[in-house]
């Protein structure tokens, strides 16, 4: 009679006994696929040909879908770019004008936008192109405005350097520019500048950006600062009680430079100031009333646009 036997495993053993089956459940159903799916399709088998075609189209229609998904995005960007680039090339015109630049910014040539507005669906191809227009578009502006900036930092340097800052902040306006009769000798003479009456001490104040090229005592200006602010034109300030400044220094507009006294040629405190133009003597109230001018125009300006945003 035989003797039956008893098996025993162990956790470990069962385990592995599953990994095993698992893996060859696994090259079973692989192996199934190849003969039976892959090869079907192959030969065209009725059933399975049918079932592969149809897995196949899904899957192109739902990879087409997302891909057209994504154009139609990208198109829409791009119409919000070429707004965005219309809106830009019109402020550069305006600044264009502010520079003195002539307006001659590249414009979108005719139906350049036209495949984003409409209402079909963009190739890649035509993404492409339009992409490649605003681009080329894109650096064009950018040099334009470099060369509108440049253009206005020369002409804020220009205007910096002319004489229109008061160069007394307190004082009152004594003899002006012109024929007088002479406070020492009592003979009509040319007064070259014009008097500030202000007291000892108080601060003298550059009219415009540039460098000193004097200072010096002057027995009839005193102690004298002359600036230099390019284009052959000077500022002179005389009979100061102390000069704040050395020749050779760069000079920023509003700096204070000296301060007031009544030094060299001179019946009191006040400031003599002149303004000159290739040696020749100015009326320096010429100058500063077009800063006054500039000040009004900019705080009229000032104005409107805070009215604009208010309403």
């Amino acid at each position: 009679m035989a003797k039956s036997r008893a098996i025993h495993l162990s956790g470990t053993k069962l385990l592995l006994a599953g990994l095993a089956a698992s893996l060859l459940l696994m090259l079973v159903s692989v192996g199934l696929y190849n003969l039976i799916i892959i090869k079907g399709a192959r030969e065209g088998w009725p059933v399975i040909g049918t079932l592969v075609r149809f897995v196949v189209k899904d899957e192109f229609a739902q990879r087409d879908l997302f891909m057209r998904e994504n154009l139609d995005l990208m198109a829409r960007k791009l119409g919000a770019m070429q707004a965005k680039l219309l809106q830009l090339e019109s402020l550069g015109e305006r600044v264009s004008g502010l520079a003195g630049v002539p307006p001659s910014a590249p414009k979108a040539g005719p139906g350049s936008g036209g495949p984003l507005v409409t209402g079909r669906s963009l190739s890649m191809d035509e993404l492409k192109a339009t992409l490649a227009d605003l681009e080329r578009l894109t650096n064009q502006h950018t040099d334009l405005l470099t060369v509108e900036e440049s253009r206005l930092f020369e002409q804020k340097i220009r205007n910096m350097m002319v004489p229109t800052e008061r160069p007394i902040a307190v004082g009152e306006l004594g003899s002006p520019f012109g024929w007088r009769t002479d406070p020492f000798n009592g003979r009509s003479a040319l007064h070259t500048g014009m008097d500030f009456q202000s007291p000892v001490g108080t601060a003298i104040l550059a009219a415009a950006g540039g460098v000193v090229v004097v200072q010096e005592f002057h027995p009839e200006y005193g102690n004298m600062v002359e600036i230099d602010h390019g284009n052959d034109l000077v500022t002179r300030y005389a009979h100061a009680s102390k000069v704040l400044v050395k020749k050779g220094d760069l000079i920023r507009r509003g700096q204070e430079i000296a301060l007031v006294g009544s030094t060299g040629r001179s019946t009191g405190t006040h400031l003599h100031f002149e303004v000159l133009v290739q040696g020749v003597p100015q009326d320096p109230q010429k100058f500063l009333a077009a800063g006054e001018g500039v000040a009004r125009e900019q705080v009229a300006a000032a104005g409107r646009k805070t009215a604009l945003k208010s309403r």
